[in-house]
Order: structure tokens, then sequence, then C-alpha cells
């Protein structure tokens, strides 16, 4: 099994700045793409960025998503935040795992990580 622990989230005011960080880990063969969505309450659960450079247009320019393969960890770096931004952010990681004697294909999602921007 594959699992994704998030980290980084908490309150912060407008214009300020937050780095959130997930870590997979299990019986990993390799990861194609990792990304970034968020769900506030209410709304459907969107995309923010993916490690393909795919970003929301609600956010571009302002968000950066970063991996590094060693630690098959993914980053986003949330710049000038806004009241809007506020929401859970969950990580999403997708790829080969070979958990016991067959490959398997897995699509993996963290907890989820409250991000509030508020004054």
């Amino acid at each position: 099994q594959v699992q994704l622990v998030e980290s980084g989230g908490g309150l912060v005011q407008p214009g300020g700045s937050l780095r959130l960080s997930c870590e997979a880990s299990g019986s990993i063969l390799s990861i194609n793409v990792m990304a970034w969505y968020r769900q506030a309450p209410g709304k459907e659960r969107e995309l923010v960025a993916d490690t393909a450079n795919k970003y929301a247009d609600s956010v571009k320019g302002r968000f950066i998503i970063s991996r590094d393969n060693t630690k098959n960890t993914v980053y986003l770096q949330m710049n000038s935040l806004k009241p809007e931004d506020t929401a859970v952010y969950y990580c999403n990681a997708q790829g080969l795992s070979l958990p016991y004697t067959a490959i398997q294909r897995f699509n993996a999602w963290g907890q989820g990580t409250q991000v509030t921007v508020s004054s």
C-alpha cells in the first residue's frame, strides 16, 4: 500500500505565505504524477496544481508546486494568500507499486491539511 502524509497547513493572514509538504511512502516502484487538490466548505474538490505543471487559474502566479524525487515528496509554496484560498488541501499521487508479487497501479490520497486565510 501507498500512504501520503501532508504537513504545513495552518492559519495565515491575507497576503501571507505557507508551504505544504506531502511525503509518499510504501511499496512504491514509481510515481508518475503528484498533485495538490483543495476542497472548501460546500464546494467540490478542485485541482490546485500538479507536477505536470498544470495550475488552477485562481492560483497562477501565486502558488508553486515542486517535487523531490529522492524523497517521494511534493511541495506547494503558497504566496499572496487570499481568504478564498481557505480550504482543506489534499495531496494525490499516482504511479506503480509492488505490494506483493504483482505490479499494481495506485491512486493515493492524503488525509488533508487545513489552510485558513483570515485576519
